[in-house]
């Protein structure tokens, strides 16, 4: 089996590509990134890059459709990945996530690939009531990366046959332990202002509701999806993937997090806009499809994890919102060195 991943050198793609060669010496793993993030390595004795047996530098606006030749099943990772990003390049988060997404899964298509998994998100449900949101609930995107993600699924629906299964995989928001460690994840946030401050700060009320998943699961997800068939939710499906008990309020995964670590202290920001991104999600769908392959790290075990890689890492930085374990302030970083114009194509 040949799978292309495309957005491999991120936040997931490292954990990705150890899970699928795990084991697998009959996969061939192609790698396709831009490389905005390859320098990104934290608490690596080897780099997970390794993993991939081939790896293209690429944009995806200008994919070369000749790199899906013999590709059996893509999954497509890349994006602009997160709402600061998409604010602030909300005509590239346009252009990216969902033109030239749509573009990549209509060239899959024509060359034969019959798997298209896609990195989708639960926040396309935006601001919700108590319910917890079902697949069938409306949609209500807030923000141009959660509008992206509901125009990409439109898409892969349109595109879907017998021929060409399509897997949206809605997820939880994502926390945990990677090789390229991302701090602009609300509980990797607070677990790495803990350690170097001793205070978590809630940048809201502390009162929005997010269901979280560690990036194993997440990746263990993507697994099931490279093995489902077409009678288990038909040629296209766009599944919520979680676990039922972990939505949470922020003020709990603060005080989670305050509790694994001694002497933290949590403060709310009570002048602070209030966050309308609250939403509490059903997973019984995935939970019923999936069943081997259910979320398996629970919170305690992420933030377990997350400590004991920081601590590895020596990770001392205080002001580490202004450092590059934040994904826009590597973007910025290019622009102010003119290493990338204000398009996001390098220089």
């Amino acid at each position: 089996m040949k799978i292309l991943v495309t957005g491999n050198t991120g936040y997931i793609g490292p954990v990705l590509g150890g899970r699928i060669k795990a084991g697998n010496n009959n996969i061939k793993l192609v790698g396709y990134d831009t490389g905005f993030f390859l320098h990104c390595l934290t608490a690596v004795d080897r780099s997970p890059d390794l993993n991939y047996d081939i790896q293209y530098y690429g944009d995806i606006r200008k994919f070369d459709k000749t790199i899906l030749n013999g590709v059996d099943v893509v999954i497509h990772l890349a994006a602009i990945s997160n709402d600061p990003m998409g604010n602030n390049f909300s005509d590239v988060t346009d252009e990216i996530n969902s033109k030239a997404s749509e573009e990549i899964a209509k060239k899959s298509k024509e060359a034969g690939v019959k798997k298209f998994i896609f990195a989708s998100s639960c926040s396309m449900y935006g601001s919700t009531d108590n319910n917890k949101k079902k697949e069938s609930d409306s949609l209500k995107p807030l923000t141009a990366y959660a509008k992206s993600k509901v125009y990409m699924e439109k898409a892969l629906e349109a595109l879907s046959d017998n021929n060409f299964q399509a897997t949206c995989l809605r997820y939880s928001t994502a926390c945990g332990m990677t090789e390229r460690l991302r701090l602009d994840l609300v509980l990797n946030d607070f677990v790495a202002s803990a350690l170097c401050t001793g205070n978590i700060e809630i940048l809201s009320d502390g009162t929005p509701w997010r269901p979280l998943i560690d990036v194993k699961d997440m990746v263990r997800a993507i697994e099931w999806a490279i093995v489902r068939n077409n009678d288990c939710g038909g040629n296209f499906l766009a599944v919520n993937v979680g676990k039922n008990e972990w939505n949470y309020q922020v003020i709990d995964l603060a005080n989670t997090v305050a509790r694994m670590i001694p002497n933290t202290t949590v403060s709310i920001n009570k002048d602070t806009i209030p966050d309308k991104r609250s939403y509490q999600v059903d997973f019984s769908l995935y939970e019923s499809l999936a069943p081997n392959h259910l979320p398996q790290v629970s919170l305690e075990q992420s933030i377990g994890e997350l400590i004991t890689g920081l601590n590895k890492m020596n990770f001392k930085d205080s002001d580490f919102r202004e450092s590059e374990m934040m994904r826009l302030k590597v973007l910025q970083n290019y622009l102010n060195n003119n290493i990338l114009n204000k398009k996001l194509y390098w220089v």
